[in-house]
């Protein structure tokens, strides 16, 4: 008889590494996107969500169908995690990449981690200790020393002030969605919560859609809707169930601190398919929020 090639460990972490490149790849996406057309970020958005739906509901049709009943005010909460999660934060997002490297990108929404610490002191009742304190300095050091860096390598001097705006903003959006997401987990599970969110998120991507932009706007070249494709296959549906999975085998700890690849990655794709500079100012300020990062998880 064979055995299996990976233990139950060494799936989970190749699976936590699969679900880090997905995200990390999003970025590359937005900005091929970018460079191949004249498309705004909720045209993108709405394709990417339009692609996502039908797999999230083959996918997750089982999950939907089973579980309790929601009360008014799981559903309001549900309504507002979907807003703030996959809706809010990724029309920020995508609004920032048109401004800003997908490098810097990366780095900037990478310390949704600290912002949601942040939340629960603030809001949550939670205490701060001297670890946190040392791994916020870690974190917005590195950030300010990979968007110094950026700054330089740009001629525009408005255009990198209101990319890092509106990307800070997406993590503080994002930040939002995964501190007040426990309740609906609990009640739900991962899978059913992750799928009604992203429904609402849906949702509201299209109605944002149709309120500010013509349908016609829909009609794009090739390019774009195979990389809205590949963004909603590769960088959304793979890389959560990819996590899930991850989570299952080693742990919600361990995957998050594979997914601190993430920020590396995607400087690496954006220098070799983007041809975005890369210094070492750079990977010193990523290396200064993965150890921010690093602290906050071993909190």
């Amino acid at each position: 008889m064979m055995r299996s090639a990976l233990s139950p460990r060494q799936l989970g972490i190749l699976l936590a590494v699969l679900a880090a490149f997905g995200f990390s790849f999003k970025a590359i996406f937005v900005k091929l996107a970018y460079l191949s057309a004249p498309v705004d970020a909720i045209t993108l958005l709405s394709l990417r969500m339009l692609f996502s739906l039908p797999m999230f509901l083959l996918s997750g049709y089982a999950y939907l169908r089973n579980g309790p009943t929601l009360s008014i005010k799981d559903w309001a909460l549900l309504v507002f995690l979907g807003l703030t999660g996959y809706y809010g934060a990724s029309i920020l997002d995508f609004a920032g990449l048109q401004y800003i490297s997908a490098g810097l990108e990366r780095v900037i929404l990478f310390t949704y981690p600290t912002i949601t610490i942040l939340i629960g002191l603030l809001f949550l009742g939670k205490t701060a200790s001297p670890r946190l304190i040392g791994a916020l300095a870690l974190c917005y050091a590195g950030v300010s020393l990979v968007f110094v860096s950026n700054h330089q390598l740009t001629e525009d001097s408005i255009a990198p002030w209101v990319g890092a705006a509106l990307v800070f903003a997406s993590a503080v959006s994002y930040a939002c969605y995964t501190a007040f997401a426990e309740v609906s987990i609990a009640k739900l599970g991962a899978a059913r919560f992750s799928i009604l969110a992203l429904i609402v998120s849906i949702l509201a991507a299209q109605a944002h859609f149709l309120v500010s932009n013509p349908l016609s706007d829909l009609i794009q070249p090739l390019p774009i809707y195979a990389y809205c494709a590949g963004m909603a296959l590769f960088s959304t549906v793979l890389p959560i169930f990819f996590q899930s999975a991850a989570i299952q085998r080693i742990g919600a700890g361990p995957t998050v601190l594979v997914g601190m690849l993430g920020p590396v990655m995607t400087i690496f794709f954006s220098w070799l398919l983007l041809a975005e500079p890369l210094t070492w100012v750079q990977l010193g300020g990523t290396g200064l929020v993965i150890a921010g990062i690093y602290l906050i998880r071993k909190t």
